[in-house]
Order: C-alpha cells, then sequence, then structure tokens
C-alpha cells in the first residue's frame, strides 16, 4: 500500500523535453512516489515553441493551466486555453503550437509504465 505524499512546487525539477525545443517537463508524482498506477507531470511550452506531431504509447489526459496554444489532434487544430481538457489516447498523432507571447502550462496524468515517444517523419 503507498503512502501518502505531498510535494511542494519548489520541490519539482525541470528538464528540457529532448524531442521539442522549448518544452519542460516536471514530474509532480509518479511511481517512483508510490503512486500505484498514474503519473502527473506539468509541461511548460514557451512562447515560440513547437512541439512536432508524435504518439505516445499511452494515452494522456491534459488540463491547460494557463496561457493560449494551439493542439493539433490527428487533422485538426484546436485553440486551448486555462481550463480546458483533452484525452489524447494511445497512439494518436499530435503537436502543440505556441504562437502567444506568454508561455503555455499544461498538466497531463499519464498511467505508469512506458510513455515513449515517437516522433511522426
Amino acid at each position: 500500500m503507498s503512502e501518502p505524499l505531498l510535494r511542494r512546487s519548489d520541490e519539482i525539477e525541470y528538464e528540457s523535453v529532448d524531442a521539442a525545443d522549448g518544452l519542460e517537463k516536471g514530474v509532480l508524482i509518479d511511481e517512483s512516489d508510490g503512486a500505484p498506477n498514474f503519473a502527473i507531470r506539468r509541461f511548460v511550452l514557451e512562447a515560440g515553441a513547437t512541439v512536432p506531431e508524435h504518439t505516445n504509447a499511452v494515452e494522456h489526459e491534459q488540463y491547460v493551466l494557463e496561457g493560449e496554444y494551439t493542439v493539433g489532434i490527428g487533422d485538426e487544430e484546436h485553440e486551448v486555453e486555462a481550463g480546458d481538457s483533452l484525452l489524447l489516447p494511445a497512439g494518436t498523432v499530435h503537436w502543440y503550437r505556441n504562437e502567444g507571447d506568454e508561455d503555455g502550462a499544461f498538466l497531463c496524468a499519464v498511467p505508469n509504465g512506458d510513455d515513449e515517444i515517437e516522433l511522426v517523419e
């Protein structure tokens, strides 16, 4: 059985995501913290940043925290803003573009396990 955990925002370390310039990821809670089923991560999409088309090995549930940016899902583009939610099933082609002057940020929940990213050529 897992132990309760409180993690403060100043304890989160952010790192650049190799697949995209201008995208940083902070792992809020995951299996290394004793979470048996899901990981929660916070991403920051810098102003002017673009994340190329890719797929992930597992589903993603996302919640937009701040900013406004574009999410491409398949052949459709969606403008998102704080308060919007997305479901990206495993294997769904998607991408991000922040043409604004402010950073965007979102939470992303995924099942624990292999979250392999595959860039679409």
